[in-house]
């Protein structure tokens, strides 16, 4: 096996999404708050004028800006540049500039179905320009993970996260809970970093992992009858397959009920196409 991945998949800029309460999107100043009380965490870049976090009327203009001035603020000021453990990323959306887009979701984990993602306000973090190319490899994933668990530690007004590769949108407490297990030790976080959907000939097809490693899962339609016990061994394989890389040739494993099973890249490689023996 070995790393890499496809450059074409969805969410290849590996887009993350902070969905804030409508009203409580933080302005600039807030992060650098923010930023003040992380020690692992300062402020590489900031495009706007320095004022003093004191400064009389700062505060007053952030939050009624004419709209001149927000317009501005949109186009030239609206971002902070973030530097964590060597690595910068891009927060982007902050008031009060326009708040950033939240793509069309399709997976929902720990988020109710009643709720709509129109009705937050969402802030865009990803790795800078610099680091862009390698989004996808597993340091700098940690790292977007890391801060953004941070973030969402730090501001209760946070709802929850949206992850552009995997189509998905995540709970504040699911995403919170299952980045910690990973980041310390435990199993990736399957459920939410990437996803899953049914196939039109009913097998089960991984959504996100592509970024990573640069092949969908396919999980072929005899093995997936059962789409939850289908779903479990997507999670496991998953798992096996961002450490280990991509599948370049056929493979032969045990799967979690003893069952052998075969995996095999599809002819134009971007799949890993999973089928029993």
């Amino acid at each position: 096996m070995t790393q890499g991945r496809d450059i074409d998949d969805t969410g290849a800029e590996g887009e993350l999404f902070l969905l804030f309460v409508q009203g409580r999107r933080p302005d600039r100043q807030t992060i650098h708050r923010f930023v003040q009380s992380q020690p692992n965490i300062s402020i590489s870049l900031d495009p706007a004028p320095q004022r003093p976090l004191g400064a009389v009327g700062s505060v007053a203009r952030m939050r009624n800006p004419s709209a001149a001035e927000a317009q501005a603020s949109s186009r030239q000021c609206d971002w902070l540049e973030l530097l964590r453990d060597g690595l910068t990323f891009d927060l982007e959306g902050l008031a009060p500039g326009w708040p950033c887009t939240i793509p069309p979701a399709a997976h929902r984990f720990d988020f109710r179905s009643d709720m709509k993602p129109s009705s937050f306000e969402a802030l865009r973090l990803v790795p800078s320009a610099h680091l862009a190319g390698g989004a996808g490899s597993l340091p700098i994933l940690r790292g977007t993970m890391r801060l953004a668990r941070e973030l969402v530690q730090h501001f209760e007004q946070i709802e929850a996260v949206a992850w552009s590769p995997a189509q998905s949108l995540i709970g504040r407490r699911f995403f919170e809970s299952s980045i910690t297990a990973w980041l310390e030790g435990g199993a990736f976080p399957a459920l939410g970093l990437t996803s899953f959907r049914e196939t039109l000939d009913g097998g089960l097809q991984s959504v996100g992992l592509g970024f990573i490693i640069g092949q969908e899962l396919r999980i072929e339609p005899a093995l997936a009858n059962d789409k939850v016990a289908a779903t479990r061994l997507g999670v496991r394989l998953i798992n096996q397959l961002v450490l280990a890389g991509r599948i370049e040739r056929v493979e032969q494993i045990i799967g979690p009920t003893g069952q052998l099973l075969q995996l095999e890249p599809s002819a134009n490689g971007k799949f890993i196409r999973v089928w029993g023996n």
